[in-house]
């Protein structure tokens, strides 16, 4: 893995931590499977935006509102592989 995906990756574990509340050891068992959106009860439709922006001031990227989807959010990986695709262009 590249520095800069490493990065990626560590930023969007922070933000879990401090958007969602989840505890950081917490969040560092999540690997590419684990289920988000729909299964963490932090992770509500109000708080995908507020997880969405701070990804975005954090990483410098924006996400459009088209290219939020279920399919996005569905886990940690799908995540990480949108945010990484957006970050690392």
């Amino acid at each position: 893995m590249s520095q800069d995906a490493e990065i990626v990756e560590t930023t969007l574990r922070s933000v879990l931590t401090d958007v969602l509340g989840i505890p950081p050891a917490r969040v560092a068992t999540f690997d590419s499977l684990t289920p988000l959106f729909g299964s963490l009860p932090e992770l509500d439709s109000m708080a995908v935006a507020g997880l969405l922006t701070e990804i975005e001031d954090r990483l410098g990227i924006v996400v459009e509102d088209d290219e939020v989807d279920g399919e996005m959010m569905e886990t940690f990986g799908s995540l990480l592989h949108f945010i990484r695709t957006k970050a690392l262009l």
